[in-house]
């Protein structure tokens, strides 16, 4: 018989339930989704969902379990796949031992004795549905386990599909699809998080948007391989399964091992996809690293001076920097070992002395003399085989034995679970922060792993990932003041489970506006914006040549932790000031746009409209973009659903230096004399934006009148 236990939640788009059968030793999700009020009746519910049993199937309705079983007579992908030796126990079946409740989490404990292992979940209804498992070897020999995930449901009239696909430069691009049938599965063996496949996926019902339809949201809290698999069951269920892809070989548990899977986040929102992502940024806000000083400004020197570190080019920069109102300046690549180019000296962490013949002090002094703070870069992980490091320790590389390595990028991945690398890394990067004087470590990651075997020849990337964590975590807890951006080719290494380490996440390598706009459009489904580095780059951009005008990509970086990317020495003396003006107005609005709700408006695809709403709904600041020519002469009006609907809101242009209007010979009158709405007009016939050029963009300020409301 079903046993219920409810968690039940105020999350950030409202409240939600969550309904476990903790009666089966694979617990089952029986419900989830909008509240069911305080006089549920949880065996009612039961009762009413009560599955028919048809004519060519099982007697009994296998349960759509957080852990699937086979052996239950569950026909889609089972939740845990392995064998013993033989290929025994391969389709295990679950027993419950016992269950406890622990605040807002329920943990169920499952044995099978034939297979002999043992099963806990661990359930969590907290800033989001937050689930694992683990496995735990039982007998006294091994178990090769070949995969473990997650399995949430997801409600039967949900019949859409948003995922996320990519490459370096063009990160987080969004694909909708219809699901009305059959499996889709999204697959990562790149080693990082990936541009190609972030690890998360949104379902929803049929013509979803921002504002409205049921909504769900899974991600994958890992930074190495993953799995992301919906199916849509013959009998109308649909499920989506999550976690760790594992390498043949890669997990072997010998007598009394266990493995847990990363955490599987869910999310959930009556009212459409914006609602729905609070929850992601909820729970990155909820991260005991999540910063809470205002975000600094940063310049980082790559753009500037690529690897040219001449001593006065770094230093006039850091003093045009300062002069502009930049608060932390980032020594990008080629400050140590040989490293003058990018094919060699990559594990050499020591100060060039070819370079900066007195080390680094002098300059770190010069800019902390100029009021901001010192950031380094920095590449870990990573090996030239021209290098000191490798030329000594060959053996020190991710490779598999008795193949000729596959380089990238000419580098090979160092092999963080080999201790002495390990040591070596650890050793080398404590004391660059114990000896000087640097707040902030930008670490980059820019190789996939390739056949990365450790020294057993067994796969190595899960190893490497825990490696990786562990390294990060004790170079904190030796230097707990300095931050930790996490960079990997851009956003190749963008997940929750980074952002428990590191305050600021690299969003992307191209800094041009056009693709950003729809880069940090996706990435805001998942991340909030003060941890999410956005630049202001030259004219012309670095990875794509367009051109483009000063003010459009400012009102794109804006929306992020701003940085600069471009060696402003060489700025005119107009750019100069309007840069200036532009970094003041970030610092002036970036409490609201770090701590609000981040906001994304339909529209037509020639546009693009966002922002971020204050938690209070008193304050807004809203971005309309146009990317291209349209169809239409004007611009539809934009609508601002999500403010209070009975308040009333001042509306006005927040002017950014350089605009560039189109061509109307009149622009609609609230640019020039600002108007007063409700927030029900501005969610349902909103305001007309102007006629822009195609990459432009206007910046829309939302003031509540404070003791007026609407009628």
């Amino acid at each position: 018989m079903p046993q219920f236990v409810r968690l039940s939640q105020h999350v950030a788009s409202g409240p939600v339930d969550v309904i476990v059968d903790v009666a089966t030793g694979a617990p089952t999700i029986a419900y989830w989704g909008e509240s069911l009020g305080e006089t549920a009746d949880l065996e009612s519910i039961s009762s009413a969902l009560t599955r028919p049993i048809v004519h060519g199937t099982f007697d009994d309705v296998a349960p759509l379990s957080v852990v699937p079983e086979h052996g239950a007579g569950f026909t889609g992908r089972p939740g845990l796949l392995g064998r013993r030796g033989g290929g025994r126990g391969w389709s295990p079946r679950f027993s419950v031992v016992a269950h406890r409740c622990e605040g807002n989490t329920v943990v169920v404990e499952g044995r099978d004795d034939v297979a002999e292992l043992e099963l806990t979940t661990t359930i969590t209804l907290d800033e989001t549905l937050r689930v694992s498992a683990t496995v735990k070897n039982i007998a006294d020999r091994r178990y090769s386990l070949d995969g473990l995930t997650v399995t949430l449901p997801i409600a039967e009239h949900v019949d859409e599909l948003l995922t996320f696909a990519g490459r370096w430069s063009r990160e987080f691009q969004q694909l909708r699809r219809e699901w009305l049938d059959g499996e889709l599965l999204i697959e990562n063996r790149r080693g990082r998080t990936s541009h190609e496949a972030p690890p998360m996926v949104f379902a929803g019902e049929s013509g979803f948007g921002e504002w409205d339809g049921a909504v769900f949201g899974v991600h994958v809290a890992w930074s190495g391989n993953h799995t992301l698999f919906a199916e849509r069951l013959p009998d109308g269920r649909r499920y989506v399964q999550a976690g760790e892809l594992l390498h043949p070989g890669e997990v072997v548990l010998e007598a009394g091992e266990s493995y847990t899977t990363p955490d599987v986040l869910g999310v959930f929102s009556p009212e459409g996809l914006t609602p729905a992502t609070w929850q992601f940024h909820a729970a990155v806000r909820a991260h005991e690293v999540h910063p809470t000083s205002p975000r600094p400004v940063l310049l980082n020197t790559w753009e500037a001076v690529y690897f040219d570190h001449e001593t006065s080019k770094l230093t006039a920069l850091a003093d045009a920097a300062a002069d502009l109102g930049i608060e932390r300046f980032v020594l990008d690549d080629g400050w140590f070992g040989s490293r003058r180019d990018d094919t060699k000296g990559l594990g050499d962490w020591w100060v060039s002395t070819d370079l900066y013949p007195d080390g680094l002090a002098p300059l770190i002094d010069h800019v902390t003399g100029l009021g901001m703070e010192f950031g380094i870069w920095v590449e870990p992980e990573m090996v030239n085989p021209d290098s000191d490091v490798f030329r000594a320790h060959p053996d020190w590389a991710l490779v598999t034995p008795g193949y000729d390595p596959v380089l990238g990028r000419q580098q090979l991945v160092l092999d963080l679970a080999n201790p002495d690398a390990y040591e070596f890394i650890e050793d080398h990067l404590d004391a660059l922060l114990r000896d000087h004087e640097i707040s902030y470590v930008k670490w980059d990651m820019n190789r996939d792993h390739i056949q990365a075997s450790g020294a057993d020849g067994a796969a190595g990337t899960r190893v490497q990932t825990l490696s990786l964590y562990r390294l990060v975590d004790e170079l904190r807890a030796k230097h707990p003041d300095v931050e930790f951006e996490s960079c990997s080719s851009g956003g190749a290494r963008v997940d929750h489970e980074i952002l428990k380490r590191t305050e600021r996440v690299w969003t992307s390598d191209c800094n041009d506006a056009l693709e950003r706009q729809a880069i940090q459009r996706g990435a805001s489904m998942l991340i909030p914006p003060e941890v999410m580095g956005a630049h202001i780059g030259p004219r012309k951009s670095h990875t794509t040549a367009r051109t483009q005008s000063l003010s459009f990509r400012a009102a794109t970086a804006l929306f992020g932790h701003l940085g600069v990317e471009w060696d402003v020495t060489q700025l005119s003396d107009a750019d100069r000031t309007a840069l200036r003006a532009v970094i003041a107005m970030h610092k002036e609005h970036r409490e609201l746009l770090h701590t609000g709700d981040t906001v994304r408006f339909s529209t037509e695809s020639a546009f693009c409209a966002h922002g971020v709403y204050a938690k209070d709904r008193s304050r807004a600041i809203v971005s309309f973009a146009q990317l291209t020519t349209a169809p239409s002469q004007t611009p539809p009006p934009l609508r601002m659903p999500g403010l209070d609907l009975d308040a009333r809101y001042r509306v006005e242009h927040l002017p950014i230096p350089y605009e560039r209007w189109g061509a109307a010979r009149v622009q609609p009158d609230w640019l020039r004399d600002g108007v007063t709405l409700t927030g029900r007009q501005l969610a349902f016939h909103g305001i007309q934006p102007p006629v822009l050029h195609p990459e432009s963009a206007v910046l829309i300020s939302l003031t509540r009148v404070e003791g007026a409301r609407g009628g």
